[in-house]
């Protein structure tokens, strides 16, 4: 059961999250492994376009904040992994065209 919080606003919430250094949002960028709701808590898995990003902070804090605002989750577990690595595959055709892909 995931007490009212549903899966697309979540992903509402993520599509409105940038990486202030390219013009795609962080879900259709591809950096969104996973999402998982249990309770009251939304759990995502995601990566970076780099280990080195120097605005790691800024975009977590930014994804916590939309997710509880456009959802009704007390809370937001967010992981950082590497494996598999990011590679421009994973982004959908509407951001490979944005950026001229």
């Amino acid at each position: 059961m995931n007490n009212g919080i549903e899966k697309k606003n979540v992903i509402a919430a993520l599509k409105q999250c940038y990486d202030p250094e390219i013009p795609v949002n962080v879900y259709d960028l591809g950096l969104i492994y996973d999402i998982t709701i249990k309770e009251k808590t939304v759990k995502i898995v995601m990566t970076l376009t780099s280990p080195f990003c120097p605005v790691t902070d800024y975009m977590i804090e930014d994804i916590k904040n939309k997710i509880k605002e456009l959802s009704s989750a007390d809370a937001v577990d967010l992981q950082i992994t590497f494996d598999p690595p990011w590679n421009k595959s994973r982004m959908t055709e509407e951001a490979k065209a944005q950026l001229g892909l």
